[in-house]
């Protein structure tokens, strides 16, 4: 397993504070509604994305892949049903390199999720896996709860929540 990365130096209230007046759209905050788990706490990076629906097949490809200090951003469709990401995605994700995992669904395997070396959001735990189907998309533009994400934008997670900018953010 792979060290913890430090811990970036940002605060995602700032960030609101900065960009309070945008109306642009380019800085968008996503709900409060994604628990943490993972070794790290506070993560950002550039997007990259999964769309995918109870099958998790691209998220493993992904994770699997080099991830340059990318943040991976899978919209499961806010499921409760299956879980995309576990312990042995964790593992990869933190092992090649991604910054963080954001998942709009499930993740499983708490206690290795909490011991990857990687940041990770989701909707809730459930225990079932999905069944790889070989669904899905990648790196194309997704929702989450609501909130456009793009493959590109940068996304900046801490323990005030998760916001998102269509370049890397500045105070």
């Amino acid at each position: 397993m792979s060290a913890v990365p430090p811990v970036p130096t940002f605060s995602t209230c700032d960030f609101c504070d900065a960009h309070k007046g945008d109306l642009s759209g380019a800085f968008r905050v996503l709900p409060p509604v994604f628990q943490s788990y993972g070794a790290v706490a506070a993560f950002a990076g550039p997007v990259s994305t999964v769309k995918c629906h109870e099958d998790n097949t691209q998220v493993k490809a992904a994770v699997e892949s080099s991830g340059e200090g990318r943040v991976l951003v899978v919209d499961g469709g806010a499921s409760l049903r299956r879980a995309l990401v576990g312990g042995n995605l964790a593992a990869a994700a933190a092992r090649n390199g991604w910054a963080g995992l954001v998942v709009n669904g499930c993740v499983r395997d708490v206690a290795e999720l909490n011991a990857a070396a990687v940041g990770i959001r989701a909707l809730a735990l459930m225990p079932l896996p999905t069944e790889r189907r070989g669904e899905g998309q990648r790196d194309v533009p997704v929702q989450m709860q609501g909130v456009w994400v793009r493959p590109g934008d940068w996304l900046y997670a801490d323990a005030d929540g998760i916001v998102v900018g269509a370049q890397p953010l500045s105070k």
